[in-house]
Formats: structure tokens, sequence, C-alpha cells
């Protein structure tokens, strides 16, 4: 489908009509760009237009080119364009001379503005016509569903297309009453169910008459094809050296020849024959296109530089979203992706990565050039990779080494060299075994990714993923070139590090300077090791690092587990009641000794600060000394900037000091400022001097320092913005452990963090701290029953531990369902999970929280989790994919009928606490389990199982430093310069990475707020839009990512007006949290309120009145009644009051919240000022209510007859835009409070505050009118005034 998204956008009525704008949109793109100091350059690169001759049409098309584009850039450009969507073998040539595809346009002798390319059609290879079917078939959506065996069902799926159809459809709509209570719909993550795309031919597919015989073949014979079109006639085509023509052949009769009947047709392109032989081909097309493009083209491009998310909700089988569709075709794309021999997918991915990685990168081209196509090959990799882990996984690979036990079997599949993350040789027995092998990997794989964006000349890393499948960890490795050679008699196969274990070291002096540069990019000390016979070597890096000279030359650095130090402080630490670390492979972070160093950077600049303070105040020079005096005290007051750009690191520091001072004596020196940790502390060495003994005992120190750092300032800190609300609160485990990895911590440090976070504020974040160690602790024992179980068992083990975890509720005693057949089939294979009941599973789950986390789960935890998002969580660790369903996690308290939202069954809220909500929870399974007693979850629900995947992939340094270069310019105030840079940025995140990659939806993201700030609010909606679609493809449709992006748009679209759209992209984002974390998360106190703003706007008061009620209950159980935040959202809910027109309730709020302002921030505060001119204003404006009020009923009294008493006016400042706009609504019917009983004067001593009852309750909310408080209150924003007043 990718290719017919791309053309989607034209409407071809009038194909040729349509290419102007396409093509104008880009030429015009660029020029904002291009303005410069130097108009020379400015000229050079300027885009300009050229003229494209086709071979079959009329007008030439024009294009934009770029003299720095390469000419296969212009030709995929010519192949994606609407009108020349039909050819796919053909070259370019200018002047009738034929033009290299890899040259640069600027080296094309004469290609100028107006200059004429002529598109010549080649002959056919058999691959090339191979692709050119593969091709057509995608973009006339002939190509059927296909079913993925590494990225799972639904990968990359977006639903942002049903977003905006139900908010344009809720727009049209007056607002309806929101229910806070309603339990989360898990329908809301999956793409709605839409008619079927129009056929363009009923079908396509190779014929059985495949592969031409040699005497064919040698008449140029390529590929036999079979066509069927919407007339019902049936076709035989030959792929020929020289197109594609309708041949003699029948399904029964071989005769390959060209027709010479009426029927005969032949054409270059096979997508010109089928308009040729079908007369409605081309009207089906349009309609085809038409439908396609009803779609946001980022919704379906193909994803070519990441592996698509998979969702972890699914749709049931019955659903026509997972119809499996014939297609005769589907099973021979080995065949057409491959060829015959399967050569074409074979690659020597270590050649091309190390060749890659050897491409010049002096100019902008040339690194622009190499990062893409290291950003290809490693996406490539990494699919091959993990298509052969899960294969190797499965038990479909032969090991090289049949003979040896499990773990230490090792493979090769497509030129991957796999082996398991096990300690199958004993290299790990002193460090833990099995245990302390896969966290290495896990820890190898991150270091790659380090060494490689680190990007150090001469040092090479083989290409690594680290894959975990069905509870097994695979490493997939390219085959470094020697890696398998034996070592002759005498030699070290390695060259620098440990050479088995740690008896041998090597330290070949040729691997030193690589080495030193990594080291010193790394923190890494260069230290003195051991050997078993106490031979001293002095290495650069860990011992347990190792280099590798290649028999291709190339220096290449392996085993890079250990670059950081070990967090000693937390091996000496013992576990609750002596629960043992599962292993000694506790390191440190790099992030925590990066920001160590900084830290230490710092000090450095204020000690140097404060010597210089010093010798200036012992000076005696006169003028010269009150001259600079106060230049040194401003370097004092401002020593925060100069220290923390100091920090960055020696070099850059120096630049940014020459920037700011330019008196020398001024500059601070940073090369005498060194930071480096000697990561074999504590790790077995064996120093014999003294003075050896002294230096080692001084590493130790600096790493203990080290840990120390990290214990009590570093998580210390975390703690403390959290709870003054500086920072976001994470809302699940990956955005938990994004958090925590920035910070440098590791997650090893859950326990205590969730210990530290005690109070109410912290309650949140201790949840999510605690869901998080429960699931990783169950996704270990569910590792521990699924590693040696075959496939077709583990949905039957998958079930029975989810009932044992989370569905007790409705069956206390859960039995496995296992297939008989099966059991009987794999009479070796352990079915140990059948013995698994609630209380052994929750005692290893302690177990394992007590020995992993140090942290004791308090008694009866099992029953206070949120049900659903802990089957979340555990679903995104262990790679699942569920069926949609209703999921029964308690006893139906009584059997209500369920509703059903788009065909698919709501799905049963976890973990809710109140009472009033429990016999909503306890709805019934929607579907009969096969066993006799109800279960939760049954074997047919656990449909797949999706890899999890870490790869080693670096990001883009070029694309980076341009956005850091336009947001320092923009913060400089140089706008043009910024917008500039920012976009050259997002061009270079596009061109590296792709349209559809995490890091161009961050890109998309960060610029998207950028704009936003400039006041470009279009530019800011249209990049929020897209960062929301890549992050649901790449980073999952429920991701905290997903949920941020959504909310970004929301606000965008409000600010520039468009506030009924916006609501609907809130709702959805909510609707998202309320799955992703549950109800009443912090930060939603934000959201919810904004959402009452956005209601305000579009003139809803009364469900405005709501939320704020609901932001006010939220933000009442994190901060407290009687906190700055809760006092401003009682202002916000005062004036939405007033606006709902219920005036006394309005006076109550807003008493109240200038009672805590002036108890909390005093009198002369000015959010206390605010608040007490407001509360004037209701109370002069509550009175006049009531006394036209009492007016009014006299009058009807005297009349004789009597009505409901209701208010007539609303209760809002009469002057000011709050009571300007809520006058419109005076007379309307809403429903109002019920009138006090007692007389004005009663009542204007109670507004006025002078009422005794009032006065003996303190806060101005308490006393007789409390009693009558509309709903709940509504809070405001963590931290700060609300910034939207009524």
């Amino acid at each position: 489908m990718a290719d017919s998204a791309l053309n989607a956008a034209a409407p071809t009525n009038n194909p040729a009509s349509e290419t102007i704008p396409a093509q104008d949109a880009p030429a015009e793109g660029p020029e904002p760009t291009q303005p410069t100091e130097d108009g020379a350059e400015q000229a050079e690169d300027a885009p300009f237009l050229v003229k494209i001759v086709l071979p079959h049409a009329g007008e030439p098309l024009e294009i934009p080119v770029s003299p720095l584009e390469q000419i296969h850039e212009i030709r995929q450009s010519i192949i994606e364009h609407p009108v020349a969507v039909q050819y796919s073998c053909f070259h370019l040539e200018h002047n009738g001379q034929r033009i290299n595809d890899f040259v640069q346009v600027s080296d094309v002798e004469g290609l100028a503005s107006g200059s004429e390319l002529r598109v010549v059609e080649d002959p056919y290879t058999e691959k090339d016509a191979r692709i050119h079917f593969i091709r057509i078939r995608e973009l006339i959506g002939a190509a059927g569903d296909r079913t993925d065996t590494a990225q799972g069902i639904f990968a990359g799926v977006s639903i942002h297309d049903d977003v905006v159809a139900a908010a344009a459809e809720e727009a049209e709509k007056e607002v309806q009453p929101y229910d806070f209570d309603a339990n989360p719909d898990l329908s809301v993550l999956l793409p709605k169910e839409t008619s079927s795309a129009p056929k363009t031919v009923k079908q396509i597919s190779l014929s059985p008459w495949n592969p031409p015989p040699a005497q064919w073949r040698q008449k140029g014979h390529l590929l036999y094809i079979s066509v069927t079109t919407n007339e019902g006639e049936q076709y035989h085509v030959t792929g020929h050296v020289g197109g594609f023509f309708v041949s003699n052949s029948s399904k029964d009769k071989f005769n390959p020849t060209p027709r010479s009947d009426a029927k005969a047709a032949s054409a270059h392109s096979l997508f010109s024959l089928l308009e040729k032989i079908s007369a409605s081909f081309s009207k089906s097309f349009a309609e085809f296109q038409k439908f396609a493009s009803t779609k946001e083209p980022l919704a379906t491009f193909q994803i070519g530089n990441t592996i698509p998310s998979a969702p972890w909700i699914v749709p049931s089988s019955s659903s026509s979203l997972c119809a499996h569709i014939p297609d005769p075709t589907r099973p021979q794309e080995t065949f057409l992706l491959g060829g015959a021999e399967n050569t074409d997918s074979l690659r020597d991915w270590n050649e091309e990565f190390q060749s890659a990685k050897e491409l010049p990168k002096d100019t902008i081209q040339d690194r622009v050039f190499r990062e893409r196509l290291l950003a290809k090959l490693y996406a490539d990799y990494n699919d091959a990779a993990v298509r052969g882990a899960v294969l190797v996984a499965r038990g479909e690979v032969a090991p090289l080494n049949p003979t040896e036990g499990k773990d230490a079997q090792i493979f090769v599949y497509n030129n991957v060299f796999f082996s398991f993350g096990a300690d199958g040789v004993g290299t790990f027995t002193s460090e833990g075994g099995n245990e302390a092998a896969r966290v290495a990997t896990g820890k190898d794989v991150h270091g790659v990714k380090l060494v490689n964006q680190l990007d150090i000349d001469g040092l090479y890393t083989p290409g690594t993923v680290v894959v975990d499948y069905l509870g097994k960890r695979i490493v997939g490795q390219s085959i470094v070139p020697g890696i398998f050679k034996q070592p002759e008699p005498g030699e070290n196969q390695i060259h620098y590090g440990a050479v088995d274990g740690k008896d041998v070291v090597a330290a070949d002096e040729s691997f030193g300077p690589s080495f030193e540069k990594l080291a010193q990019a790394l923190r890494v000390k260069k230290h003195p090791v051991w050997d078993k016979e106490n031979k001293r070597f002095d290495l650069e890096a860990s011992v347990e690092m190792k280099g590798l000279l290649g028999t291709d030359g190339r220096k290449y650095v392996l085993d890079l587990y250990r670059i950081t130090p070990l967090d000693i402080a937390w091996m000496e630490e013992s576990g609750p009641e002596g629960a043992e670390y599962p292993h000694r492979m506790t390191v440190l972070r790099p992030e925590l000794v990066e920001a160590l160093g900084k830290q230490k950077a710092r000090e450095f600049v204020s000690a140097e600060l404060q010597k210089r303070a010093a010798l200036k105040k012992q000076a005696d020079a006169g003028g010269d000394a009150k001259a600079e005096k106060p230049e040194g005290e401003n370097a004092e007051e401002k020593s925060e900037e100069p220290k923390a750009e100091a920090a960055e690191d020696a070099d850059t520091t120096n630049e940014k000091k020459d920037e700011e001072k330019t008196d020398k004596t001024d500059r601070i020196d940073m090369s005498n400022f060194k930071f480096a940790l000697n990561p074999d502390v504590f790790s077995g060495q064996n120093p014999q001097t003294d003075e050896e003994k002294e230096e080692m005992a001084r590493d130790e120190q600096e790493v203990r320092d080290a840990c120390a750092y990290l214990r009590d300032s570093v998580i210390p800190a975390l703690i403390r913005d959290l709870n003054e609300s500086d920072i976001s609160f994470p809302m699940d485990g990956r955005s938990l452990t994004a958090l925590l990895h920035r910070r440098g911590i590791n997650l090893r440090y859950l326990g205590k963090l969730a210990s530290l976070s005690e109070n109410t504020r912290l309650a949140s974040f201790r949840e999510v701290c605690v869901r998080e160690m429960i699931a990783r602790s169950f996704k270990h024992v569910a590792a521990k029953y699924l590693k040696t179980l075959p496939l077709p068992l583990t949905s039957s083990c998958f079930a029975h531990l989810f009932n044992c975890l989370l569905g007790t509720g409705l069956n206390p005693k859960p039995v496995a369902d296992v297939d008989e057949s099966y059991r009987s089939l794999f009479s070796e294979a352990d079915l140990a999970f059948e013995k698994v009941t609630p209380e052994s599973l929750r005692e290893e789950i302690q177990r394992e929280t007590a020995r992993r986390f140090r942290f004791v789960l308090q008694d009866g935890w099992w029953s206070q989790i949120r049900h659903l998002q802990l089957l979340r969580e555990t679903a995104l660790k262990l790679g699942l994919q569920i069926q949609i369903k209703r999921f029964a996690f308690t006893q139906p308290a009584e059997p209500t009928p369920v509703a059903q939202t788009n065909g698919q069954l709501q799905a049963e809220s976890a973990g809710k606490k109140k009472n009033k909500k429990k016999s909503r929870e306890g709805s019934p399974a929607s579907a009969p389990s096969p066993v006799a007693a109800p279960h939760t979850f049954s074997p047919d629900d656990f449909v797949n199982v999706v890899p999890i995947v870490k790869d080693s992939c670096p990001r883009s340094a070029l694309a980076e430093e341009a956005l850091e270069a336009g947001r320092l310019s923009i913060y400089q105030n140089q706008r043009k310069l910024g917008e500039d840079l920012l976009l050259e940025s997002l061009s270079l995140h596009e061109q590296i990475y792709g349209l559809v990659h995490p890091e161009v939806a961050q890109m998309y993201h960060t610029l998207s707020q950028l704009y936003f700030q400039l006041e470009q609010k279009d530019a800011a909606v249209e990049l929020a839009k897209k960062a929301a679609i890549v992050s649901e493809r790449t980073v999952g449709l429920d991701s905290a990512e997903t949920v941020l992006n959504y909310l970004n748009l929301s606000l965008f679209l409000h600010q520039r007006g468009d506030s009924k759209l916006a609501l609907g992209y809130a709702k959805h984002a909510l609707g998202l949290w309320k799955i992703i974390y549950g109800p009443d998360h912090p930060d939603t106190i934000t959201t919810i309120n904004n959402y009452a703003v956005m209601l305000q706007s579009i003139k809803a008061y009364h469900e405005s009145r709501r939320w704020f009620e609901e932001s006010l209950r939220v933000c009442e159980k994190v901060f407290g009644r009687q906190s700055v935040n809760s006092a401003t959202l009682l202002f916000q809910l005062a004036q939405a009051l007033a606006l709902d027109q219920d005036s006394k309730a309005a006076v109550d709020r807003m008493r109240e919240s200038y009672n805590i302002f002036r108890t909390t921030l005093g009198p002369d505060d000015k959010n206390t000022k605010e608040a007490e001119h407001w509360l004037e204003q209701l109370t002069h404006n509550a009175v006049s209510i009531a006394k036209q009020a009492k007016d009014l009923q006299a009058r009807r009294a005297r009349a004789g007859y009597r009505f409901a008493s209701r208010a007539v006016s609303v209760g809002a400042s009469a002057t000011g835009a709050a009571g300007a706009a809520a006058s419109e609504l005076a007379g309307k019917p809403t429903p109002p409070p019920s009138m006090d009983s007692r007389s004005i004067d009663e009542l204007i001593r109670y507004i006025e505050g002078t009422d005794k009852k009032s006065k003996t309750g303190g806060a101005g909310g308490s006393g007789a009118g409390a009693k009558k408080r509309a709903g709940r209150g509504n809070p405001k924003r963590r931290g700060g005034a609300a910034a939207a007043s009524a």
C-alpha cells in the first residue's frame, strides 16, 4: 500500500492538471531556508525546476531539484509522481547523454533551471521484472494482507483518521455530558472497520508456468503472470526483456508467444498493459486512488527505517479488520523478493557496516549521505536479525554445534551470528551465571550503541541486536572476519583486554590510540590490571572490553558490557530478609557518570572563580581594580551559566568561554580538569606494590563517591522535582524507565524510589513504581516457564499465569486449559506452569521483587492493583497481542446487559476501589469459556507474541546539531536564522531517518512547540498532527508520547480557534490516559482544566463547570484542599459557577480560594488581591440576584399565582468579560441551585462573610452553605496560577 498511498493525494480525472500544485509546493518550500549572509552560497545551493520528458506523455513534468541532490533522488521523485506511476525501469538522459544515477546534480554538465531530462525506458532484467511486478501489485491495491512473522498483527497502525472523524462528528453536535466514572474503553485502541477498497483487477499473480524454461529464457523471457480483469477475462502475460505482452498460454496449455488476435496487447509497463486489456481499469484505479486519498498519507507510508510498533490489543479474529484474503502470490513473495536462488537477500552485513562507516564525512553532503546510508543499513540489519532470532527461538534453525548444551549452541542465519543470552560456557559463573549473562547482553548492546554514537575513526563494532522472545534472550551479531578462526599456537584471538576469562591479558599497542579516544569520551580512566601471574598491564578500557584485529585489518571492539564501574554500594547492601541480588553485573549507568562529570566540572569552575575573586581582593591596583571588580562580581553571580557550559566537555567549554570573555585573563582553562573512573575496581584485581594499592584505593573511593552521588543527590533530586511538580509524572512503565535512565538511575532502585514516595503528592509515582516492579517480576517468572515450551503450548501458559495473577476475583482457583492433543504430541515438554496456583505465583512475584528491587510488597497487593493497567504493562514487556474482549476481573454483581462500541466489547476497568463502581467492574465475560468454571483469560485470547528488540542504531549527529543550533539562535533572538536552522534540521531528520521514525516524531513534537511559541499556529498544528501519527505508528497507539502529542495538538487547535475539534483530540487523549494509568493521574489536572476552558470558549458553561469540578477533585486528592493549586482551581471554578448561573456557590468557592491564598501566600500577594477583587464582584452580583429573585417572588405572590423560583441573571461580575459572556445566557432554562430560605439580610451577611456561622468555620467555604456545594471541586495545573480565566 505504500506506493498507492504516495499517489493517493492526486485525483486522477485529469492528472496533468493536478501536477502543478504538487510541484509548486516543494519548489517554494525550501526558499525560506535560503537567505544567508553569503549571497553566492545562496545562489549556488538554491533549488531550481527541471523538465522531465516522459516517453508516452504530452506535456513534460516540472520537478524541483537541488544541486546537492543525487540523480537517483530525482529518479525516485519521478517514480512517485502521480503521472509517472507506471515507470520503474528507466534511466535519465540530458542532451542525449546518459546520466549516472549516483552523481550529484551539480556534477551534470549544463543542467540548470529549465533543462530537460528525458526518461528513457531500459530493458528489464529478471530482478527488474520481479520488482516491477511487486510495485504494480502494491500500486493498484491487488496485494492482499500479509502475515508477518516478526512484526505482529496491525504493526505500525494509526488510528488518527478515526480520531479526526469522531472529533469532527462530535463538533457538529451539542456538547454531551462526559461520564468521568466510565471504565476505560479498549476499543479506542483499534481502527474502525471500513468498507473495502475498490478492486482494480480481480486477481494478478504469478503464473504456474514459472520459471521460464531454458529455451525461452534464451529468447528474453523473464516472468509469467496471470491476470483476471474485472470483466472476468483471464489473460496470461509474458514478462520479457522488452516489456510485457499478452501470450497464447492458458491454464492448461503453455505457449508464451505473443497473441496475434484481437486480444493482443503489449507495453513496456505492466500498468499500461492493464489499461489496454481492461476497459474498466482506468476508472476503477481512479476510484481506488480516491479511496486511498481519504487517509492521511503519513498513516499509510511504508515504515522502512524502524521496527513498527505492534499494539497489545488486537481485534477479534471474527472482525473484518482481521479478514484473511486469498492471494496466490503471497506465498510466492519470497521468490519475488529474493529470486529463484534466494541470493538477492543474502548480504555481507559486517562489510556493509564497516564500509559505510569509512565513507567520507568532510562536507555536510558527505555526512548526510553517510548517515542516511547507515540508518537504512541498521534498519535492514535489525529486521533480518529479528526474523532470524524468532526462527532460532522456535527451533527452526539448525545449530552449528548440535552436540553442545542448549544454552551454548550458536547459529548462523542470513549471515547473522546468533547465540543465547545465557551462560552456556561458564564465562559468568562468578558473576551470577545465566542471570549475569542475560544482563551482560543488554549492557553490551547499549555499549555498542554508545560507541556507534561516538563514531571514532579506526574503531569498529559489529552490528548488534538483542531479542527477547518467548522467555529466551537471543543475541544477533554481524560476523566479524576472523571471529571463527582458530588462533595459531602461542597466539591470542583477542589483541586487547582479557583472554579466556581474566587469566590472560593482551595489550596490543596498536589498539591504544583508538581505545584512548573511546575511554576519554566514556570517562574511563587508564588503569592497571593483572593477569593470573600477577603481571601488570596498563589498559585504556575495562579488562572485559576486548579488542580484536579482524582478518580484514580492522580493529573491532567487543564485549562492551562493563564500560562503567560496579555500583558497589548496592552490592554491599543486603536485601530484605537476606534476599540476594541475582547477579553481580550491577554497573552504574553512563548517564550518571556523565552527570557526575558535569557536576565536577561545575565545582572546578566555581573553585576557579573563587580563586580569582580572592586574587582580585588582594590586588593593589586602584583604578584597574575598581574597573574590573563589577566584572568579577558579575562572573560570580552568573557562575551557574559558565558552570553548566563548562560541564559539557573541555573543548566546548573553552570555545564558549572564548566567545563570552574577551580578556584572556578571564578565560578558565579547563585543561587542568580531569574526571574519569576505573571500571575494574571491586572486580577481583590484585595490585602488587603499596603504590598500586594506594592508587586502587583512590580509584575505589572515586567509585564510592559516584555511588553516593547517585543515592544522596540524584535520587533525592528526582523525588524533590516530582514533589514540587517541576517535571511531569510518568504514567506507565516505559515513561518511568525513560525518566530514570535520563537521570542515570538504574531500575533496580525502583524499590528505593517507591519507599521514598510516601506522601500523597507522590502516591501516583509510587503506584507506577510498584506496578512496574510487579510487571517485571512477573516477566521473569513467566520466562522461566516459557523458556522450554513449544510455541503451540505458550497460549495455554499465558492464559493460566494471567488467570492466577489477574483473574482470581472471578475464579480463585483457576485451572490450566491445555489441549490434550498437544500434551501427547509434546510429551517431553515441561508443563510446570500447570502446577502454578495464585498463591504460588504471588510468592514467586514477591520473591523476585524482594531480590531484584529490595522492596517488600504489602500484604494483599494483588487485590489493590489496577488489573487492566497491569495487564497492559505485562503484555508490552512480553510482546503479547491479546484479542479485545470484556475482561471480567471480578465476580459479576448483577447480570446487566453489556454495551458495545463499534462492534468491539468495552474493556473492564481495573483496580477501582470505590464501592459505587463495583457493580460495573464485575460485568460477566462476553464469551463462554471452554472450561467448566469461568476464567478471565482463555488460550484463544493470546493470538500472537512479537519479539522485544534492543538495537544499536546511533542517532543522527548532524540533524541534532542543526536542531540545537536552531534552538540557540531563537533563544538569542535571531529568529529568522533560528527558523531556517530548524527547517534544515527537520529536512535532515526526514532525509536520514525517513518520514516514519521515532526520532522524526520527536522532531515534529519539538518543532511544533517552537512554532507555537513563535505564534505560527498553523504550522504548529500541522507538525503536532504529524507527531501524533508517527508516534502512534512507531512508539505505540497508547504510548505516553502519543498522549502528549494529542494533547499538544488539542491545545494548538484551541489557540487557533478550532475549539470543538480540539475537544475531540483531548477526549481521545484522556481515554488513552485511562487505559495507560487509570483515573486521577496528577498531570490530568492540567488536561481536564484545559478541557474546561475550551468548553467555556464555546459557551458550554454547564459542562465546563463539571470539568472544573473534576479537575479540582483530582487536585485535592493529589495536593490537598488547602494547597495553592487547589486555590487556583477554586478561583476558576468560581468563575465557571458564575457563568453557570450558580452565584451563591460561586461566592463560596471564591471565598475559599481567597482564604487559601491569604493563608498561604499572604494578603499582599497578587493572587490574593485578585481573588479578593473577584469575591467583591461576585458577592455584589449575588446580592443583586437575591434581591431580584425576592422582588419577583413578591410580585407573583401579590398577583395570586406562584412559579418555581429561578435565578433571572447569571452570577458573574457585571463588569468584565465573564459577565458580558454570561449575560447572553440570562434567562435560559439552566437547572439552578435551590433558593436559600433565609432572609435577604441574612443572605447578605452570609455572602459578605459576617455571618457568625461562617466566621466559626475558619475557611470561607465552611458553615451552612458548605453542605450545598455543587458537585466536587475542580483542580488546576500543578504548581501555578491558572492561565485561563472565564
